[in-house]
């Protein structure tokens, strides 16, 4: 007995170390998956949204979600993609030129810096720049990732149960109903905190770009985009926006610029004063340190699809 205990045990560290190898070398895929976990729980919220108030078919409130987030694509692409693009294509330029002009104050000022050093930065930050705008653009490299978690979230959101229960009678039968609750409380926290995001998102960036729209700023359209899709990642998402942000405002003069920074200080007061208070308490509390650990991580291995997902 002390021999099989003892056996059974090192089959499971065996076992252990076998999945983490397998999970290292299906990295890429494991991740399109839960992509696709995400993208379906985002359309089995807005599911069960619909349903208190159409009592109809799952399948039929599902197809409608669907529906409605084609047409706001279909609008956007139609009545904001040729401005959106064309303040994409500018905004590179504007920012290289603005960090010309600060490198140029730092010398007037005694500073001494190293034109090389400085050139590839600017290229660096560019290339970032440049990533995010055609992200934002719809012009993504990995089309194929991204319609697969299409594929792969329609799929799960049409029948969610059917996967659940396939993946408990993988487990000891002893399990599965703890599973089964831990499953539905997983799902109703990702739920909650998708939820939040999207009421910040929105809120965001339809504050940015109409404050922005009122005194002129260029690229409002583009910059109240940015900060709403930046606004999904908590800590680095409102940094990367206000920079850019303020970068374009002084590219207008100094009076601009100094009204980009208030547009940025009074957004994220009112959305870490009022908005985050308020959601969190429905949604989920993740300790900021973890969060932004898990996107500096995840950033690295995977690239943008990982920054994305490393706080679900």
């Amino acid at each position: 007995p002390v021999l099989r205990q003892e056996a059974k045990r090192a089959f499971v560290w065996l076992g252990m170390a076998g999945l983490l190898a397998l999970a290292v070398f299906m990295a890429e895929s494991l991740l399109i998956i839960f992509g696709g976990m995400v993208f379906a729980a985002l359309i089995d919220g807005g599911t069960r949204l619909l349903g208190r108030v159409l009592k109809i078919g799952r399948g039929w409130r599902v197809a409608i979600v669907l529906l409605l987030t084609v047409a706001f694509l279909a609008w956007v692409a139609l009545f904001a993609g040729s401005q959106i693009a064309e303040q994409a294509a500018q905004l590179p330029a504007i920012i290289e030129s603005q960090a010309q002009r600060g490198l140029a104050w730092l010398e007037s000022h005694g500073y001494v810096i190293d034109p090389a050093n400085v050139q590839g930065l600017i290229e660096k930050a560019l290339g970032g720049i440049a990533e995010v705008t055609h992200a934002v653009g719809g012009v993504i490299g990995a089309l194929t990732t991204v319609f697969l978690i299409i594929v792969l979230g329609i799929y799960l959101a049409v029948e969610p149960r059917l996967y659940q229960r396939g993946f408990a009678w993988m487990l000891p039968a002893d399990k599965r109903a703890y599973f089964q609750g831990t499953a539905s409380l997983m799902g109703q926290a990702l739920r909650r905190l998708l939820a939040g995001r999207l009421l910040g998102m929105t809120i965001e960036g339809m504050a940015t770009w109409i404050m922005l729209e009122i005194y002129g700023v260029p690229m409002a359209a583009l910059l109240g985009l940015l900060t709403g899709l930046l606004a999904f990642l908590p800590n680095i998402g409102a940094l990367i926006s206000g920079s850019l942000m303020i970068l374009v405002g002084f590219s207008g003069g100094t009076d601009m610029g100094i009204y980009c920074i208030i547009v940025y200080v009074v957004i994220h007061l009112i959305d870490g004063n009022i908005i985050v208070p308020l959601v969190a308490k429905k949604t989920v509390d993740l300790a900021p340190a973890l969060v932004l650990g898990a996107q500096l991580i995840m950033g690295v291995l995977f690239g943008v699809l990982g920054l994305l997902l490393a706080d679900p």
